[in-house]
């Protein structure tokens, strides 16, 4: 099944900011475009807002005047539904409630053709449940831009329990065509984008509900350690704590309140409060021209080690051994050991993230995963009451004479990165597994949607494949509760084709 023809009407019915910008998307690959509102003179407002746009595209040089004005030629605003009839594919927009869509849908229905393409942009309702309410429920598919539909590359393109293969497919393509990047995805809660960044925001709170740090130093860490845009709390005060929050609750809600998915009570407290984030001027940050953005906890200037000891290969920081000796420190390796630690002059040992804490050992501080520790600017590390303070400072100076900036945060297992990687690569396999859409995409997903800096898959191939499954069990032993409880097929993907001797 290919593309809509670029001759073929396209209606959206919704005119809201993601109903102008899918309305643009459309109209600008080529589609005469038809906007319908319940509101009186709303559409025909959309469809002048979609051309001032349209405008500043033009003074950027991204659209001739030419191609505009034939865009607004093809702009058209509805009074009545029955005026979409002859549309191929009619995209709602509308409020985010199932009986709102699903009368909508169903009054469509009698109005369009047998072949029209019906899709929501639903980011949180069940598709499977809107197209239950249809006549033909197969002519139904999910179409999930993401805010700015005009900007964003990423389309989830879903498919509801009813849904025919040959409209899941041209949706796809439709929205290949538009220059959309479109990724394949099963009716699940959150479908691929909003199941699999929970535990991004979820892990970060956490940590902040610990008290082991504060949101400026948790998102510092996010960034300048994790490789990610934007911090959780930067990120949710920017999407807005309310709308965050909503999310959150509805995933879970949706899986019969799934640990995995517990929404933040510190989160919760906020939205009640009215700190809804930028919008409200206050969230976690506080906005407008006086407001001053706190820093990050940031350790104070300390001697490096002459030496470690390196026993093990360190695993996925092994990039921090040439590191270290570039910095004019000596590493001396331990080659018969087969740890992942280092060694320091104090006797204190410096290890990786692993899901235990510093206080069950003596003298252990722990330092943070990094997506690059070469291009890393900060470092978190972990430390307990019982560690010594030479250990602690000699960790500081070691990752110091590196260039990093250190933050010491409370002794929390799994630190800040390693946690919130861990459960991501975890709940991205569950997906596989139960058929909501393939490595690739959940990877294309991951970074287009949310702009991580690899997708799940990748990170848990460039980490080893045993590595989050080892983490999440250690996270699982010190929080029971089954927030980190590995899943069966992260256990499969960690042990697949190892070798053993006996019989079951």
């Amino acid at each position: 099944m290919t593309a809509l023809d670029l001759a073929d009407p396209v209606a959206v019915v919704g005119t809201g900011t993601m109903g102008q910008g899918i309305a643009q998307v459309a109209l600008v690959a080529g589609h005469p475009v038809r906007l319908y509102d319940a509101v009186p003179g709303r559409a025909r407002d959309a469809a002048q807002a979609i051309g001032a746009r349209l405008d500043r595209l033009v003074e950027k040089d991204r659209l001739t005047g030419a191609e505009r004005d034939a865009a607004r030629a093809r702009l058209r605003p509805a009074e009545n539904l029955a005026e979409l009839a002859d549309s191929h594919l009619v995209v709602e927009a509308v409020l985010e409630r199932l009986d709102v869509k699903q009368q909508l849908l169903r009054e469509l229905e009698e109005i369009v053709t047998d072949d029209c393409l019906l899709a929501t942009n639903t980011s949180s309702l069940s598709v499977t449940a809107i197209g239950g309410a249809l006549r033909s429920p197969g002519r139904l598919v999910g179409l999930h831009f993401f805010n700015p539909a005009p900007l964003l590359p990423l389309v989830e393109v879903v498919s509801g329990f009813a849904s025919d293969v040959t409209s899941a497919t041209r949706a796809y393509e439709t929205a290949r065509a538009w220059g959309k990047t479109p990724v394949a995805c099963a009716d699940t809660p959150g479908f691929i984008v909003n199941r699999i960044a929970r535990p991004f925001y979820a892990e970060a709170f956490a940590v902040y509900e610990a008290q082991a740090a504060d949101p400026a130093t948790i998102d510092a860490v996010l960034r300048e350690s994790g490789g990610f845009k934007m911090g959780a709390f930067e990120l949710t005060d920017l999407i807005g704590q309310d709308v965050n929050e909503s999310v959150t609750r509805s995933v879970w809600e949706a899986f019969f309140q799934d640990v995995r998915f517990t929404p933040s009570l510190a989160q919760r407290r906020l939205v009640e409060s009215g700190r809804h984030g930028r919008k409200t001027g206050r969230g976690w940050y506080a906005y407008g021209d006086d407001a001053e953005r706190p820093e990050p906890h940031t350790a104070e200037k300390a001697q490096p080690p002459a030496y470690v000891v390196a026993e093990g290969g360190l695993g996925p920081a092994a990039e921090l051994l040439p590191l270290i000796r570039e910095a004019g420190i000596q590493v001396r390796e331990d080659e018969e050991d087969h740890g992942t630690r280092l060694v320091l002059p104090s006797g204190g040992q410096l290890a990786l993230a692993d899901g235990q804490t510093s206080v069950e050992f003596r003298d252990v501080v722990y330092f943070d995963l990094a997506l690059d520790y070469r291009k890393a600017t900060r470092i978190a590390l972990s430390a307990s009451q019982d560690t010594q303070p030479g250990t602690l400072a000699e960790a500081i100076g070691l990752f110091q004479a590196l260039g990093k900036d250190v933050s010491v945060i409370g002794d929390v297992p799994g630190l800040i990165v390693a946690r919130t990687v861990a459960r991501i690569i975890d709940l991205a396999h569950d997906a596989v597994t139960k058929g909501v859409a393939t490595e690739e995409d959940i990877d294309t997903a991951m970074r287009l949607g949310v702009n991580y800096p690899l997708g799940p898959f990748e990170w848990s191939r460039k980490l080893g494949k045993g590595w989050a499954y080892d983490v999440l069990e250690e996270l699982h032993l010190r929080d029971p509760s089954g927030r980190y409880a590995p899943s069966l097929a992260l256990y499969r993907h960690a042990y697949a084709s190892e070798k053993r001797e006996g019989t079951p």
